[in-house]
């Protein structure tokens, strides 16, 4: 159940249209609903201002499916990760508009109402790293933020990326994918005044070790303003950035501390 209808519930019991007995009913999914092998939080989009996410990876199809079918009874926007095609077809049977993005292997429904805000840029060393940008750049627009992509612009050809910088400038958070030598991050966060979040991909030769190379050079970058996510981790790049964007535009207003 999400804000909206949790709102509409609460109006209707307030109207005598509703019987508490029947609203508790309704309510039993409140905090999370026990289904054995999983507890489907309902309710994380009043605690985070979205619906629970389905990380594929180690779920057998049976559990995967059982949960999804869960998630969607609250007709808000749906979010499946590393969704091999065997899955996401059978995914995309649960529901009209859910829509496999291949190379991001995410299967989504987007919320119809959305409105797309800010500006997000999500930034690839090279052509390797498409597919982890991918999944950031599904995250973020389901969730409701507005996206550009600038692919290949690695330091190998460095004037790629200065060709481009507008639009560096124009956006509220960057997120920089690349693997290899990862300097990438340093490099765009020297150029501009925005945040950045940078994800280690594990592509690359030899002692490059699965993305671990990378990695620590984005954690010892000699630019500010550069945040680190795990290796590979297009998702929780993508989720930090909505937050930042969106943050922009509704800041919290600040509670005094008793």
């Amino acid at each position: 159940m999400n804000q909206k209808q949790l709102t509409q519930l609460l109006k209707e019991v307030q109207c005598g249209n509703l019987s508490i007995p029947k609203a508790l009913s309704q309510l039993r999914t409140l905090p999370f609903e026990d289904l054995g092998f999983a507890s489907v939080d309902h309710h994380r989009t009043l605690r985070q201002g979205f619906p629970e996410v389905i990380l594929c990876e180690g779920k057998t199809s049976a559990q995967i499916l059982a949960i999804a079918k869960k998630l969607l009874k609250s007709k808000g926007p749906f979010l499946a990760t590393r969704a091999v095609p065997a899955i996401a077809k059978r995914l995309t049977r649960l529901h009209r508009d859910a829509v496999y993005h291949e190379m991001a292997r995410i299967v989504a429904v987007a919320d119809p109402a959305r409105k797309e805000e800010g500006l997000v840029v999500i930034v690839t060393a090279g052509t390797s790293d498409i597919p982890v940008a991918e999944e950031a750049r599904v995250t973020a627009e389901i969730m409701g933020s507005h996206v550009a992509m600038l692919y290949d612009v690695g330091v190998a050809g460095i004037h790629r990326l200065l060709d481009r910088q507008a639009i560096l400038h124009q956006a509220r958070v960057v997120i920089v994918v690349a693997g290899m030598d990862g300097v990438l991050p340093s490099v765009v966060g020297g150029l501009i005044d925005r945040p950045i979040v940078a994800v280690p991909t594990s592509q690359g030769y030899g002692a490059n070790f699965g993305g671990l190379a990378p990695l620590l050079t984005m954690l010892n970058a000699c630019s500010s303003g550069i945040g680190v996510v795990n290796i590979d981790n297009g998702f929780g790049a993508g989720c930090l950035a909505h937050r930042i964007n969106s943050g922009i535009d509704s800041p919290q207003k600040a509670k005094k501390i008793r």
